[in-house]
């Protein structure tokens, strides 16, 4: 192949083909017809033209690194629109070339391919850490469209970290965190463990240079014992296989650095501890063959019990398949051993790339693909519902466990959850909905709450009920993202109704204080003053009041200038407090929107007056709170409220109690509030000598009434000689 066949606009002096794009077209040559390796050149000739004179920061040329991310992929023999856009993939980001040219040359799916890698750089962010989190967000929706995205980005990050020798130690340990928590999990959750277990090498070495030597030199210097050892055991199982006439593949599993250093981490054991156990393959040509090898390997070892899975039966969410046991091995060791056919050992090796084979130029669809986009799906309702890249980005890292189970539903569906998933995450996974009405689980027939954990083969039948709502609480204990991300929608939308509802009133009063109100304003000055403010509707400007990022009065008096133009513009009123009917009640269910001040700790039954605060909304004090002469100066900001004839909820109330300096004092004082029905949120002694102290307990209280219910309580205790409300 020669220059010649370069697109116009490609310099004719162009240098011939490097021994890397060489070496790529004699892989790619393999498997692809010649009109296919024709483009895999152009791309290569292209995308040089467009590198010309950039250097990588280890004094390379840059083009090494397109073609090295190329032949990752053409080693997974992937397709020619991948091949191509992996050459491409950093010319949007680092060169001159637009995607329209290179829709024009190679069209519309390798460009989209390599918009889809492309970070967003030249946009302007407040952080690094939103600009990686929203470049992420772009990469996982370009993803969900097409999948090479991901592996074009996995094949970039691999080659970046074989070479992450050239960058400075804080980048170095920086990309590595980055490749360990992010790119590693999610070539693992694709079924991509060859280039996952990689990553997780080349990032260890990189975030903990000295602990990755130190393991990897023993590794290396495994006694010769060992190593006996493990030849006995592989001749043991090959003669046992070839007696049951098994056609067979046995390989010994070596251990990484990092599988070694994860095992040390999580199940707090040495370094010899993790390494005496055996590991070994058994490949076989046909699924009944696998089960047929497992009966001949457990009549040679005894297994040990309760450590057989099947995971050809129920295959793992990344379309892993194989039989897996652990034997009693002669040597006293644990001897682990995977039994899988030779198509399931490609999947597992390379995954979603696997069976990525086009035919009349359709795309065949694998059983790990239909999962990956399974995910990407829920991936994408994350992503909607989730306020900023970020929370999106700590949802995704949530969401990669590398333990799963493996749970069924009443008509026996299989669903896969996270490790400790609960059986809420379980009433999410099957639809946001039934988690929504969730009240309770039916494990196994059993009647359990909806925090109970789960284990692998539970059947689980989630009880619903009509009234049912998402509660904080329950975002202490769910793991999934997609149950948290359910949770946090519904709960930020109930916030923003209250938020609506209590703007409303207050701008009702704001207007009134101006004998007006907001069904009088005409329509046209409302919308241009919502036009003036940037605001998309009505409703947008009743959560800024709400949360106090508008003062009524202001917003009042720009609604009603017009209509009163004679009048110019008002102050805001400075009368007396309003009477009880004057004033917005609240019920205390109101979410983001009202607090109660710690400095007074307000009870229902209290005189209450609210202070508006930027980005908090109204915040409750008690009426001879000793902050009140300072929130007078700002008197725009002042908020008569007062109490719904309903209120519910716990409040919370701070007491000094004085008593005898003796053992089992604080015991007696606990007791008494706990049976006076009120919980104890915290407690410190203040002061204390021989023979007195002094306590505080902030606890939590109905209202005013039951708050002297608890007081009265305590001063009935011959140990306490004083009860004080502060």
């Amino acid at each position: 192949m020669s220059p010649s066949s370069a697109p116009a606009g490609t310099p004719p002096t162009l240098d011939p083909v490097p021994q890397e794009a060489a070496r790529l077209e004699a892989t790619v040559a393999a498997y692809l017809p010649p009109e296919q390796v024709e483009q895999v050149h152009r791309a290569y000739l292209i995308a040089a033209a467009a590198h010309a004179g950039q250097m990588r920061r280890s004094g390379e040329p840059y083009i090494t690194h397109p073609l090295a991310v190329a032949g990752i992929l053409a080693e997974l023999r992937m397709d020619v629109e991948t091949l191509c856009a992996a050459i491409l993939h950093d010319t949007l980001e680092d060169t001159t070339l637009s995607r329209q040219a290179l829709e024009a040359e190679f069209g519309e799916a390798v460009a989209e391919l390599v918009d889809g890698v492309t970070k967003l750089d030249r946009l302007q962010f407040r952080s690094r850490h939103e600009a990686v989190a929203e470049s992420f967000r772009k990469m996982m929706l370009a993803m969900a469209r097409d999948l090479r995205v991901i592996l074009i980005k996995l094949a970039d990050r691999l080659h970046n970290m074989r070479t992450i020798g050239a960058m400075g130690v804080e980048a170095r340990r920086r990309i590595a965190r980055e490749t360990l928590e992010i790119y590693a999990p999610i070539a693992q959750r694709l079924g991509m463990n060859q280039i996952k277990s990689e990553l997780q090498d080349l990032g260890f070495a990189a975030l903990y240079p000295f602990r990755y030597q130190v393991i990897r030199r023993r590794i290396q210097s495994q006694p010769v014992v060992r190593r006996e050892a493990m030849e006995n055991i592989a001749a043991a199982l090959k003669r046992r296989l070839e007696e049951e006439q098994l056609p067979h593949r046995v390989v010994g599993r070596v251990k990484s650095p990092y599988s070694v250093y994860a095992k040390m981490r999580s199940e707090r054991k040495t370094f010899d501890q993790v390494m005496d156990v055996f590991g070994f393959r058994i490949v076989v040509p046909r699924v009944m063959q696998c089960y047929h090898a497992l009966g001949a390997v457990h009549g040679l070892y005894k297994p040990l019990d309760a450590r057989f899975r099947d995971f050809i039966a129920i295959p793992k969410a990344n379309g892993y398949q194989s039989l897996h046991t652990v034997l009693f091995g002669p040597f006293g060791a644990p001897i682990e051993v995977q039994i899988r056919t030779e198509d399931m050992d490609l999947v597992a090796e390379r995954g979603i790339a696997a069976h990525w084979m086009y035919k009349s130029g359709e795309r065949t669809t694998s059983g790990a693909q239909l999962r990956a986009q399974d995910w990407l799906r829920e991936l994408l309702e994350s992503q909607a519902a989730a306020t900023s890249s970020v929370e999106f980005l700590e949802n995704v890292k949530v969401d990669l466990f590398p333990d799963e189970v493996y749970l069924f539903t009443p008509k026996g569906d299989i669903r896969a959850l996270p490790r400790n998933a609960t059986a809420l995450d379980f009433a999410y996974a099957v639809h946001t909905d039934v988690g929504n009405h969730a009240v309770a689980a039916r494990v196994d027939q059993k009647l359990a709450p909806l925090r109970t954990r789960l284990s692998s083969g539970q059947t689980v039948e989630i009880i619903t009920a009509p009234s049912a709502q998402p509660s904080p609480a329950w975002l202490e204990f769910v793991v999934s993202s997609k149950a948290r991300t359910a949770i946090r929608h519904f709960l930020k939308q109930l916030e923003h109704e209250d938020a609506v509802q209590l703007g409303h009133r207050m701008l009702d009063r704001a207007l009134g204080d101006l004998d007006f109100s907001l069904d009088r304003v005409a329509p046209e000055r409302l919308k241009r003053y919502l036009a003036e403010q940037r605001l998309p509707r009505l409703e947008a400007l009743l959560e800024d009041i709400a949360l106090g990022n508008r003062m009524p009065h202001q917003v009042a008096q720009a609604l009603t200038q017009p209509a009163q133009p004679e009048q110019g513009p008002r102050r805001p009123s400075r009368r007396a407090p309003l009477a009880a009917g004057d004033r917005i009640l609240i019920s205390g269910r109101e979410r983001g929107v009202i607090s109660f001040a710690n400095c007074c700790h307000p009870v229902p039954g209290d005189e209450i007056m609210g202070y508006l605060t930027a980005g908090k909304g109204i915040v409750v004090h008690r009426a001879e709170c000793s902050n009140l002469p300072e929130f007078r100066k700002a008197p725009e900001r002042l908020v008569a409220i007062g109490w719904d004839a309903e209120v519910s909820g716990d409040f919370k109330a701070v007491l000094r109690v004085e008593v005898d300096n003796k053992p089992g004092v604080l015991a007696q004082v606990a007791a008494a509030i706990a049976e006076a029905q009120s919980n104890i949120d915290h407690v410190e002694y203040q002061e204390r000598d021989l023979h007195m102290a002094v306590m505080h307990f902030r606890i939590e209280v109905r209202s005013r009434k039951h708050l002297a219910d608890v007081i009265r309580r305590v001063r009935r205790l011959a140990v306490a000689h004083g009860v004080q409300r502060l």
